[in-house]
């Protein structure tokens, strides 16, 4: 059963979002709406902003970031979140299974280990399940970290590049997954590859400038996961990296 049957969709706004580093304005009165129940991903050049906005939305705002965040009822997103920051954030002590159960255990749960030795055969790591961090490679380690997102099971699922550092065939693969896990949640998916998004967003916004602002992309036809060969992609593609180019100047 995908995550998202088990609740409502649920939709989430950002007003007013300011984040100042090192002295530098990154970004001030950046508004942001997330449609409940859907995948949007964020594009924009390294260095502009895209992670911070990421952890604010987590409840982990750095110093210097500030912005009024709450549902689509005005209620506060504390204990609704599920996050996958871009370090693979592995308890080095904890066999892989017990990585992906920690949330439940932390939260005083009943372990569902057979959930989430499912997750971890999806995801190809069966036969490291009861490994330590140390002996897994990059990528492994960052199928593990995502296993322990999907079994997070929340209504709002940030994910900072979730599928960097893999192979292209099990990039496309677990892309494929996620999608299917994730439907009826809200998701925040940050990536830097145009053609990711254009395969995996309902919605897909552009970073970018000084301070930064948002930008919407016109919808795709089709559901996502979408075929990364079709034209219509490949077109939205170059006009992304357009968009990209054109506001880094």
């Amino acid at each position: 059963m995908p995550p998202g049957s088990a609740f409502l969709p649920l939709s989430v706004s950002l007003r007013g979002a300011r984040l100042v580093y090192d002295d530098l304005l990154l970004f001030d009165g950046l508004d942001l709406e997330l449609v409940g129940g859907s995948l949007t991903c964020l594009l924009g050049p390294s260095g502009i902003g895209k992670s911070s906005l990421l952890r604010l939305l987590a409840g982990l705002a750095p110093r210097g970031m500030s912005g009024h965040l709450h549902d689509g009822s005005g209620q506060s997103l504390r204990h609704q979140v599920a996050y996958m920051a871009q370090q693979d954030l592995l308890l080095p002590w904890l066999s892989v299974l017990d990585n992906v159960l920690l949330g439940s255990r932390l939260r005083g749960e009943p372990p569902d280990r057979s959930r989430a030795l499912d997750l971890l055969a999806r995801v190809g790591l069966t036969e490291v399940a009861h490994s330590r961090p140390a002996a897994l490679s990059g990528g492994m380690r960052q199928r593990a970290a995502l296993a322990r997102t999907l079994m997070e099971q929340r209504p709002l699922v940030l994910m900072d590049e979730p599928f960097s550092g893999l192979d292209a065939l099990t990039r496309l693969r677990l892309q494929d997954l996620a999608a299917e896990l994730l439907a009826g949640c809200t998701v925040l998916l940050v990536t830097h590859d145009p053609l990711e998004a254009l395969r995996l967003g309902e919605h897909i916004l552009v970073m970018n400038g000084r301070p930064a602002t948002l930008s919407a992309l016109p919808e795709l036809p089709g559901a996502p996961p979408r075929d990364p060969g079709d034209p219509a992609l490949q077109a939205a593609y170059r006009a992304i990296l357009r968009q990209l180019d054109a506001g880094s100047r």
